[in-house]
């Protein structure tokens, strides 16, 4: 994950806890496990290119027991558990205890589907859930729905926000920000529920269901950014596959920390065990089953080379910002191929003088 301000949930995630120094060639701030593939939603930029049923190879509760434990051991302050639709398993409240008794903060990011109502997410948060995550595209009906493949999704998704709301929990809403959505960016900034605690952006990268043309162009982006640096909300911002966001803020006077980005403060497990750098960097180093993630963490040439700024390449290997940027390099895959090619998405030109922050996207 890509973040502008690192600061990580404590004990039941109720409240901040600062990341200092963080070393990211030990372990990675998150870890997130795709425990399954199956969901219901055809939606139309599904990184999982999720499927209707189960795959019969996914991990089980006793594999992924032993991953919370390996998470932990290894130092991971977050464990996600996504998908797919995470309650396709029966198992996910016993995987959500275990990653609380791990002392790791849960965070749960389930699909919102008919199966998905008030009374599951109360009981994932006594499971141990401390972040529930759910998305939403568009600050218009006819946007969500089209954008997830099910009329009354938004309706559902609100309803199911303010249910998540009143229990207490941290909430955390998710964007995909992309040609289908950019245009209501500013009217769901104003209209996301009071109570949320972060608003996060995802920019699109073209994995699984998404197309190149479905993703911003460099100056989109930025402009995007620039918005995202004035915007005044009672949440707090964060962005995915976006690190530039981090020079936008620091030119702007802001204090941006580290980015956590593919493989550096960010790992990935599929449903079948494979070790990716992310999600949307979606190259196997290994898997679970044959070694600890630790090893794959720590030792896989890939991932070793992904915390090395010094592999760079292009703009991003000379930008004076690499340090807190270093670029989307699930971005520069999908584009060329080339993981330390530099970020396509981004506009700036290394030494440029920073323009001041745009008041819309």
């Amino acid at each position: 994950m890509n973040t502008p301000a690192v600061t990580l949930p404590t004990g039941a995630g109720r409240g901040p806890l600062p990341l200092d120094r963080p070393d990211f060639d030990r372990a990675p701030v998150t870890v997130a496990w795709e425990v399954t593939r199956a969901c219901p939603l055809r939606c139309t930029h599904c990184r999982a290119e999720a499927q209707r049923h189960r795959d019969p190879g996914e991990l089980s509760t006793a594999e992924g027991l032993a991953l919370i434990a390996d998470a932990a051991h290894m130092g991971a302050k977050v464990f996600v558990l996504t998908g797919g639709d995470p309650l396709a398993r029966s198992d996910i409240w016993e995987l959500l205890d275990a990653v609380r008794s791990a002392g790791l903060h849960a965070g749960f990011s389930p699909s919102a589907t008919a199966r998905l109502t008030p009374e599951k997410l109360a009981r994932a948060v006594d499971a141990g859930a401390g972040t529930i995550h759910l998305s939403l595209d568009g600050a218009r009906p006819e946007t969500h729905d089209g954008f997830r493949g099910a009329r009354g999704a938004h309706r559902r998704t609100l309803a199911l926000l303010e249910a998540a709301i009143g229990l207490g929990v941290r909430v955390q809403v998710g964007t995909t920000v992309c040609r289908q959505t950019v245009d209501e960016l500013p009217l769901l900034a104003e209209t996301l529920p009071p109570g949320i605690a972060v608003w996060s952006l995802f920019f699109l990268v073209p994995t699984g269901r998404a197309t190149p043309d479905d993703v911003l162009g460099a100056d989109e982006h930025e402009a995007v950014l620039r918005w995202l640096a004035t915007v005044d909300a009672p949440f707090r911002l964060r962005t995915i596959a976006a690190p530039a966001f981090n020079r936008v803020l620091a030119a702007s006077g802001g204090s941006p920390l580290p980015a956590v980005t593919d493989g550096n403060g960010m790992c990935f497990v599929s449903h079948r065990g494979e070790v990716c750098p992310s999600g949307f960097l979606p190259i196997p180093v290994g898997n679970v089953r044959a070694a600890p993630l630790r090893h794959w963490y720590r030792h896989a040439p890939l991932l070793v080379s992904l915390r090395d700024k010094e592999r760079l390449e292009g703009r991003c290997g000379r930008c004076e910002y690499r340090g807190l940027c270093g670029g989307s390099r699930a971005r520069a895959w999908a584009a060329t191929g080339n993981p330390f090619a530099e970020d396509p998405s981004c506009a700036y030109q290394p030494g440029a003088t920073e323009p001041a922050p745009s008041p819309a996207p």
